[in-house]
């Protein structure tokens, strides 16, 4: 292996470790909300009536989730619920908006 070699591999050793690192980061500063997600577009391991990531068949579920920046889950503007009431986001898996069955 040639030194010129030996730098190409360095080199792209560290930038692997960067993007990693990097990555982690990102995952941290993201949280998931519940209720918030439209249907088809919500997180893996969602609630019952679901089985993984996209299969939520109601709009803004509340036992099905999607990643949101860090501390903004509550702060996510929604329309109200049919019957006027107001709808928010929420940390922890919610018992509304629940497909039929």
């Amino acid at each position: 292996m040639t030194i010129h070699s030996k730098h190409l591999a360095l080199a792209g050793a560290v930038a692997a470790g960067l993007a990693q690192f990097a990555g982690a980061a990102h995952a941290q500063e993201q949280e998931k909300c519940y209720g918030v997600a439209m249907a088809g577009e919500n997180g893996c391991a969602a609630g019952p009536g679901t089985t993984c990531a996209g299969t939520a068949s109601v709009d803004y579920q509340g036992n099905a989730w999607t990643l949101v920046p860090a501390g903004t889950c509550a702060e996510i503007d929604l329309p109200a619920m049919a019957d006027g009431a107001p709808r928010m986001g929420s940390l922890e898996p919610l018992m509304r908006d629940l497909p039929k069955g």
